[in-house]
């Protein structure tokens, strides 16, 4: 009698650790509310309506407004004024000469005598990140350049370009357009380069 007695007591009595008030709690899994079934009649508080009252766009099947909406009323952002401007000038993504030979120094930029390094070449080794950009890469001349590198870049700063060939390399202005762009940052989603 007394097995079948321990047997029946709760999991947390049979712990070796003695048993206090800030340590009651329910066994893991034994206290999941259940799902509430709605439409079962009114003994139930959520039959009928089902909790949804009389009536009404939120009584309805799929009944929501989107975020905004205001009954019909002129919303707020189409009754404020309206503010700046969206600038059509191209943007790049500009490179120091300094951070250029920084990557040269640790290895994630590998120049070649014999292969210039393109704005693909930046762009997989985290250098820039072309994704949002529409029109390259500046380069320009911070910084101090040691290593001799033939580079390809969209447009570059006169101290830039002074920098390079000061170190024995070679800077190469080429203009890309989006789709030019795109080319040359994954060749492999063309089946012919543009």
């Amino acid at each position: 009698a007394a097995a079948l007695r321990t047997a029946r007591l709760p999991y947390r009595a049979l712990s070796t650790e003695p048993l206090a008030l800030n340590d009651l709690a329910p066994n893991p899994g034994s206290n999941k509310r259940p799902k509430i079934r709605v439409g079962r009649g009114i003994g139930s508080g959520k039959g009928k309506t089902a909790g949804r009252g009389h009536k009404g766009t939120k009584a309805r099947q799929g009944g929501s407004v989107r975020p905004g909406f205001s009954g019909g009323q002129t919303p707020l952002h189409k009754a404020l004024p309206k503010v700046g401007f969206t600038s059509r000038r191209e943007a790049f993504d500009v490179v120091n000469v300094g951070n250029l030979q920084k990557w040269i120094d640790e290895r994630r930029l590998e120049p070649s005598d014999t292969e210039m390094l393109t704005m693909r070449d930046l762009n997989t080794s985290g250098l820039v990140n072309l994704k949002g950009s529409t029109a390259g890469v500046k380069l320009l001349g911070e910084g101090e350049m040691t290593s001799p590198v033939h580079i390809e870049v969209s447009r570059a700063s006169a101290s830039a370009i002074k920098a390079v060939e000061g170190a024995g390399g070679t800077v190469t202005c080429a203009h890309y357009n989006r789709l030019a762009l795109r080319a040359l940052l994954k060749p492999h989603k063309f089946e012919q380069m543009p």
